[in-house]
């Protein structure tokens, strides 16, 4: 197996359809979530939807910068969520979070072998393989907060 088709493997898995490291993915959390219970806050834990959103903000922004070889893209702005007032809006992040996912899987099985090894965009960003390793762990840990506020919100 190559490795741009294992790592498209663990995104999709994470982010889509997988059930092998966290028995659940995203996709699953969230698809079903109505958007009062996406965007309910409990104490100062960030709601499901501010997830959703943190996380489609980065596979959005490394899109364009497979894209463009320019990241244009801020962590201060990661949770910038406009607010969310029906479940059409809910429903758009929720459209919009799955189909970067797909288009993320997508463009890590275009990419070169070897470009998995160059330096994404600048030295201080590391290598293409890290940066998408580091999608993948920061989606397991959030996936697993979103696991952890359904089931706090169940509770309530």
């Amino acid at each position: 197996m190559t490795r741009n088709l294992f790592l498209a493997n663990r995104i999709r898995e994470v982010l889509l359809n997988g059930k092998w490291i966290a028995n659940t993915n995203f996709k699953e959390q969230i698809i079903n979530v109505n958007w009062e219970k996406a965007v309910q806050k409990i104490g100062n834990i960030n709601s499901i939807a501010m997830l959703t959103f943190h996380i489609n903000y980065y596979l959005d922004g490394l899109l364009k910068a497979f894209a463009n070889g320019k990241l244009e893209i801020n962590d201060r702005f990661s949770f910038d969520l406009q607010p969310i007032t029906s479940a059409e809006d809910w429903n758009n992040l929720v459209k919009d979070f799955i189909s970067n996912a797909e288009k993320f899987v997508n463009a890590v099985l275009a990419l070169d072998n070897s470009r998995l090894d160059e330096i994404f965009i600048d030295e201080k960003y590391d290598t293409y393989l890290r940066n998408i390793e580091g999608v993948i762990e920061h989606s397991y840990y959030h996936l697993g907060q979103v696991v952890l506020i359904k089931k706090m919100l169940d509770l309530q």
